[in-house]
């Protein structure tokens, strides 16, 4: 059996042949993750779709919180995806090459004064900075705010990378800088990539040193 928001399961069709379906819309993941435990509970095999991986801002902890509170001990077993970071970074081409956070701008379920305090942690420790659900019809001025917080602490100049519907039919990727952001389209199917110090573009790249030039010689090393 088979359970998952619509636009997902939309996009595996070629994996739903000859299996009970139950699709919901958004916002009703709460009832997605009772509904499963339920039917794991009365003996089915239930595989919950989530987007991307499951395990990063998807629907495996919710999973477990409300199993944990059923105590009926249902065997749970997570699937690894590719997390939208992942498919993003891939797409820039090495952005994500040390030390990064992922900060996800909605506020449905994390105070903004949290997320806005996050923001400054990782932007003042020069973290390359992930973020998720940076903007919505209803949620513009977020994405504004955290470009201010982030230019506190970055050069204008620093390399930004915006991916939306990263591996789907609409993808766009859009290369800029923190100072002009703003002027791209961001969306909720976007993922934006802001650098660090060190985060360099090159032929369309966008790149984040490991530090190997600064332990190993290889300029002029065989090309």
């Amino acid at each position: 059996m088979v359970v998952g928001y619509q636009t997902y399961l939309d996009l595996i069709p070629e994996l739903l042949g000859g299996k009970e379906v139950v699709s919901s819309q958004m916002m009703k993941e709460v009832d997605r993750a009772r509904q499963c435990l339920a039917l794991a509970a009365d003996g089915k095999n239930v595989a919950l779709v989530s987007g991307g991986d499951p395990g990063i801002y998807a629907m495996a902890g919710l999973v477990f919180e409300m199993a944990r509170e059923r105590g009926d001990g249902v065997k749970i077993k997570v699937i690894p995806g590719i997390a939208a970071l992942n498919a993003c970074a891939a797409r820039l081409g090495a952005p994500l090459m040390h030390d990064f956070a992922a900060v996800s701008l909605s506020d449905l379920l994390t105070p903004w004064e949290l997320i806005e305090k996050r923001l400054a942690a990782a932007a003042a420790a020069d973290f390359v900075i992930a973020l998720y659900n940076p903007r919505s019809k209803k949620r513009t001025e977020h994405i504004v705010r955290a470009r201010e917080i982030i230019l506190a602490h970055r050069s204008p100049d620093t390399p930004v990378g915006i991916v939306t519907g990263a591996t789907r039919e609409n993808e766009t990727v859009t290369l800029t800088t923190l100072g002009r952001m703003l002027e791209a389209e961001i969306g909720m199917q976007s993922c934006v990539l802001i650098g660090n110090a060190s985060t360099f573009t090159w032929q369309g790249y966008m790149v984040t040193p490991r530090g190997y030039s600064g332990k190993y010689q290889f300029v002029g090393a065989d090309r």
